[in-house]
């Protein structure tokens, strides 16, 4: 169930241990969050969704428009298809509350390498148009990848710790954005695996973990990524990567029109 990694990962993977996109975890027990979260009310992040698969948790999504939601690609590859996706919306718990609504289409970045993880976005398009109010809303896209150390957050219901407890309820931190030529720098380990569609963030035992795939890295009011991959959750040397939407918006503004 998990993806090939490029031959980088691999090492790293037998060196430190796993490295996985953060949301193909097998499925577990109800629950799940970020690590280092803070309960959070979702009037603060009316733009999450929890992306459901044959009525489980196991990615985050991000509101853009009435009917369409934006995920990592790797959230959406077999064995998802549209007949077994639904989202909740609405609610700060993924299991009870908000509005269930079936996915209708997903498409997926035509660009995305299942090795590299480059271009892991996607959309999803909903059968019924969702109501806005204090708690769901649309989230703008950031046009411009906001500059290295600006502030930024990140929402979803994953993982406690790579091996972690879990909670039901919508979690949040506080990060700072690792610009891409740093994160991509000796000062970091990743190397030249964190490629131009990508941009990271990192904070000290702060991270998105498994099951925050494909939720909001949110800064200055904007969707500025996506939750995409990391080595393991929190880990010093390695932040959260993530797929960059200023470097993507132009796909999803065009997938959202014939998904």
């Amino acid at each position: 169930m998990f993806l090939q990694i490029v031959t980088f990962f691999a090492l790293l993977a037998s060196t430190y241990g796993a490295v996985t996109p953060l949301g193909l975890e097998p499925q577990l027990p109800p629950g799940g969050r970020i690590v280092g979260g803070i309960a959070t009310s979702i009037e603060q992040h009316p733009w999450q969704v929890s992306v459901q698969r044959s009525g489980a948790h196991f990615c985050g999504g991000s509101i853009i428009s009435n009917n369409i939601i934006v995920t990592a690609a790797h959230c959406l590859v077999s064995p998802s298809t549209a007949s077994n996706l639904r989202i909740r919306a609405g609610s700060h718990n993924r299991i009870y509350g908000g509005v269930l609504i079936q996915v209708a289409a997903i498409k997926i970045h035509e660009g995305y390498n299942t090795k590299t993880l480059v271009n892991d976005i996607g959309v999803m398009r909903l059968q019924s148009k969702l109501t806005f109010g204090s708690t769901i809303k649309a989230i703008a896209m950031a046009s411009l990848t906001p500059s290295h150390g600006a502030a930024a957050s990140i929402s979803g219901w994953g993982k406690t710790a790579y091996d972690g407890s879990s909670s039901s309820t919508l979690l949040y931190v506080d990060t700072k954005i690792v610009g891409r030529s740093q994160c991509a720098s000796s000062t970091y380990g990743y190397g030249s695996s964190v490629m131009a569609t990508m941009i990271c963030a990192a904070a000290a035992n702060k991270d998105a973990c498994k099951g925050d795939s494909g939720g909001p890295l949110v800064s200055g009011g904007q969707l500025v990524g996506i939750v995409s991959w990391g080595r393991e959750c929190a880990l010093a040397n390695f932040p959260g990567v993530y797929a960059n939407v200023a470097e993507l918006r132009s796909w999803v503004l065009q997938a959202q029109n014939t998904v």
